[in-house]
């Protein structure tokens, strides 16, 4: 759904329209595993398969672009135990899932700042994304080492490099221009974001793109977020009025 479009009308009624991007905030799988009595990284794999489930069912309910939050900027504050466990988590899920990514015409890419990574994981992170290239069923984005904040830093600094470089004028850093330096250029703005767990923050991620997004915040944890309520949460989605600051329909 591009940006100013609204749901339709028929005969006065609403028509619904599908969230084209869906951008999640993967949250709870640490209390998933500590309400069992398992340590927190049991629910970290637990989340990772709840992820398959949901890429699959994407393409389905007519999602074509899937955004998942997988580790903040603010996560290294965890113990290293943790952090440490869910880098082999995310290793390893790139290197079972390559696959079936690939048969499935799944399109896979990161977002975030990649340099305080293990260099093995950024070589694994551009395989796959180089492997997956050609595929566009569903366009699957990660993001990792990712803050909304540290990212249009980011950008700002590339357009302040460019404007000192006198490769760029100073009134020409719009909006647009700062938007094409984000890790998301190429990646439409989200639709609707929905966050797991009961949490209703917004936890740094997205803040640019999101900024008309509609939100869904869920109590279910993350381990146990399936496709049926991704579809009841697109249904009701469906029936919502986006209006992007203009007025409501008659």
């Amino acid at each position: 759904m591009g940006d100013g479009e609204t749901s339709g009308k028929t005969g006065g009624q609403a028509v619904p329209r599908p969230a084209q991007h869906v951008a999640i905030i993967m949250d709870g799988n640490g209390r998933w595993a500590t309400n069992r009595g398992w340590p927190r990284l049991v629910g970290h794999r637990r989340g990772a398969e709840r992820v398959r489930e949901i890429v699959q069912a994407c393409p389905d309910l007519g999602v074509r672009w899937l955004t998942v939050y997988a580790f903040s900027t603010e996560n290294w504050k965890r113990s290293t135990e943790e952090v440490l466990g869910l880098m082999s988590i995310f290793a390893r899920y790139i290197q079972r899932e390559a696959d079936k990514l690939a048969a499935g015409g799944v399109r896979l890419r990161f977002i975030g700042d990649r340099s305080r990574l293990d260099p093995k994981l950024q070589r694994l992170m551009a395989g796959i994304e180089a492997r997956t290239a050609p595929y566009s069923k569903l366009n699957f984005t990660v993001a990792i080492n990712y803050g909304g904040r540290d990212e249009i830093a980011r950008a700002a600094r590339q357009l302040a490099a460019d404007v000192a470089a006198g490769t760029l004028a100073p009134d020409a850093v719009t909006e647009a221009a700062l938007a094409a330096r984000l890790d998301t250029a190429d990646l439409p703005d989200p639709d609707l974001v929905i966050r797991t767990s009961g949490e209703t923050r917004t936890s740094n991620f997205l803040p640019w793109q999101a900024a008309y997004a509609e939100y869904e915040f869920t109590p279910t944890l993350w381990p146990d977020f399936g496709a049926e309520e991704l579809k009841a949460i697109l249904a009701r989605f469906g029936n919502r009025e986006r209006r992007f600051g203009g007025v409501a329909s008659a």
